[in-house]
C-alpha cells in the first residue's frame, strides 16, 4: 500500500509534525511518499528526503501553495490521491482546512485525529473530548486521515529519497490570500515546545501572566493558556491549549491556575511529565498530574522562579 503524506513546513523549515506522521504512516503501508507543496520551497523537499522511510518526495513549487490555501492545496492533493491507498495530513490547522474537501470529493468518510494505527484499515481516536477511544475501520478504496502528531514518536533524519518535481495546478479563482497577522515571539512555538507553563482563570487577569514569563525563559518553555483565561480576554487565541485549542505533548507540563476541564485536559493529557498548582486540592487536574502543589500560584510562582 503507498501512502501520501502532506509536509506540514512555513516555506522556511520542515515542521517536527511531519517526521511524526511519518511514523504513522509506516504503520499503515510500505511506501511512503511525502508532498511538499510550497513557495521556493526546494530546501524543505530535501530536508523530507531525509526521513527514515520516506520512498519519495513530490516537490511542487509555486506561489499558488505559498499560503496553504484550502481551495489550491486541496485541488492538488485531490489530482494525485488516486494514486494512493491512504492520504495523511497532520491534525493542525492546515490539514483541518483541506482535508475534508479532499474527502468530500473523493466521497469517502475521513477518519479525524487518529492516535495510533492497529492496521492498514483500522485506526484508534479520541471522542467525546478524550472521554472515550474509538477503533474504528474504513472500508473507502482510499483513507484520508487527520493523524494527531503528538501521539506520535518522530523518524530519524537518516533517509535518502527521491525528489521529483512536478507542475501545480492553475490557482483556484475562489479564494485569494490578502494577510495575516502572526504573534511574534522568541519563545518556542507551542506544539514544538519540550516545556509548556500555561496560565489558567486562577491567573486572574492578563497582567498576572507575566508571574509566568521568568520561569518560561529560565525553562526554555513556552507559555499556553487555558480556554477559560483565553475567553476572559486574558491572553490571545494563539495561546489556548485544550480541544478547542493546540494539542499539545511536551516532555514538561506546568498548569497554574487551571482547575483540568475535560476540554483542556484533551489537548495535554499526552504530556509525559505533568505539574499542577492549584490551591484548590479537589481541582480535576491533580487527577492526571504526576506532581501537584496545593497552594496560591501568587506565592508559589516567585519561590519556584527564584529557585529555578
Amino acid at each position: 500500500m503507498t501512502v501520501l503524506v502532506y509536509a506540514e513546513h512555513d516555506n522556511v523549515y520542515l515542521k517536527a509534525e511531519t517526521a511524526k506522521l511519518i511514523t504513522a504512516a509506516k504503520a499503515m503501508g510500505d511506501d511512503i511518499h511525502v508532498l511538499v507543496a510550497g513557495s521556493d520551497c526546494g530546501a524543505i523537499a530535501a530536508e523530507a528526503a531525509k526521513l527514515s522511510g520516506v520512498a519519495k518526495v513530490v516537490h511542487v513549487d509555486d506561489a499558488a501553495y505559498k499560503e496553504q490555501l484550502a481551495e489550491n492545496v486541496s485541488a492538488l492533493v485531490l489530482s494525485m490521491a488516486n494514486d494512493y491507498s491512504h492520504v495523511v495530513a497532520a491534525a493542525t490547522t492546515t490539514g483541518k482546512n483541506f482535508l475534508p474537501r479532499v474527502a468530500a470529493l473523493l466521497d469517502v468518510a475521513q477518519i479525524s485525529d487518529i492516535i495510533a494505527v492497529e492496521s492498514a484499515d483500522t485506526f484508534v481516536r479520541p471522542i467525546y473530548a478524550g472521554n472515550a477511544i474509538a477503533t474504528v475501520q474504513s472500508e473507502d478504496a482510499i483513507k484520508v486521515i487527520t493523524v494527531r502528531a503528538s501521539a506520535f514518536d518522530a523518524v530519524a533524519a537518516e533517509g535518502s529519497a527521491e525528489v521529483i518535481t512536478i507542475a501545480a495546478l492553475t490557482a483556484s479563482e475562489k479564494a485569494s490570500f490578502v494577510s495575516q497577522e502572526l504573534t511574534k515571539s522568541e519563545r518556542p512555538e507551542l506544539t514544538a515546545a519540550d516545556v509548556i507553563i500555561s496560565g489558567g482563570r486562577g491567573m486572574q487577569n492578563g497582567e498576572n501572566f507575566a508571574l509566568l514569563n521568568g520561569i518560561a525563559d529560565k525553562l526554555g518553555a513556552a507559555i499556553g493558556a487555558s480556554r477559560a483565561a483565553v475567553d476572559a480576554g486574558f491572553v490571545p487565541n494563539d495561546m489556548q491549549v485544550g480541544q478547542t485549542g493546540k494539542i499539545v505533548a511536551p516532555q514538561l507540563y506546568i498548569a497554574v491556575g487551571i482547575s483540568g476541564a475535560i476540554q483542556h485536559l484533551a489537548g495535554m493529557k499526552d504530556s509525559k511529565v505533568i505539574v499542577a498548582i492549584n490551591k484548590d486540592e479537589e481541582a480535576p487536574i491533580f487527577q492526571v498530574a504526576d506532581y501537584g502543589l496545593v497552594g496560591d500560584l501568587f506565592e508559589v510562582l516567585p519561590e519556584l522562579e527564584s529557585s529555578l
